[in-house]
Order: structure tokens, then C-alpha cells, then sequence
């Protein structure tokens, strides 16, 4: 089936990881943790953990922060918010830096 396209883990994992990032907000620590528990090989789930760098993860986390929650006004709706980054798979210091970023 690798002969004939049809089995391709690594265009199964760059779809993946696209789709998860940009239709359903995923940070990259949940989209390495789905694609390893989907048996994706270890080097593929890295090589798209580390697509996207350390700046653009942060506009998509507060981009999701603008769609979902209003800026916090008080530290109960940011840690609401920055959990909810942090259920998504963004890692936590980014995840307190766009709750910041928001709020700002």
C-alpha cells in the first residue's frame, strides 16, 4: 500500500497537524501526543511539533483567546482561560504569555 500512496504517515501526519492546528486550535504538545497515540513514528510527530516556532503558536493561542473569552478582567477568567489553552496543547508558559498578551 506505500508503493501505491495509499499509506503515508507523513502526509497523514502534516494533515493531521494542519487541520487539528487551524480548524480545531490545537497546540502542538496535544497534536505530538494524538499523532504518537495514533502510531505515527516518532520522527514524524516531532518534525511537526516543531513546524510552527515559538511566535507563531503564541498568535494562534491568542487568536483562540480573542474567538473564545472577552480580555480577563480579574485572575479567575484568566486562569480560566489559560487552562483552556492548556487543554488545547499549548504548553503552559506560552499559554500564560497569551492570556497575558490578550489581556493587554
Amino acid at each position: 500500500m506505500q508503493d501505491a500512496g495509499a499509506l503515508d504517515d507523513a502526509r497523514f501526519a502534516r494533515l493531521f497537524a494542519e487541520d487539528k492546528r487551524s480548524i480545531d486550535g490545537w497546540g502542538a504538545a496535544r497534536i505530538d501526543r494524538e499523532l504518537r497515540r495514533r502510531g505515527v513514528p516518532d520522527h514524524l510527530a516531532e518534525l511537526e511539533r516543531g513546524r510552527n516556532d515559538r511566535d507563531e503558536e503564541l498568535r494562534a493561542a491568542v487568536a483562540l483567546l480573542g474567538e473564545k473569552y472577552p480580555p480577563a478582567a480579574d485572575d479567575r477568567q484568566r486562569d480560566k482561560a489559560w487552562r483552556m489553552l492548556v487543554r488545547k496543547g499549548y504548553e503552559p508558559d506560552l499559554a500564560y504569555d497569551a492570556v497575558r498578551e490578550h489581556a493587554a
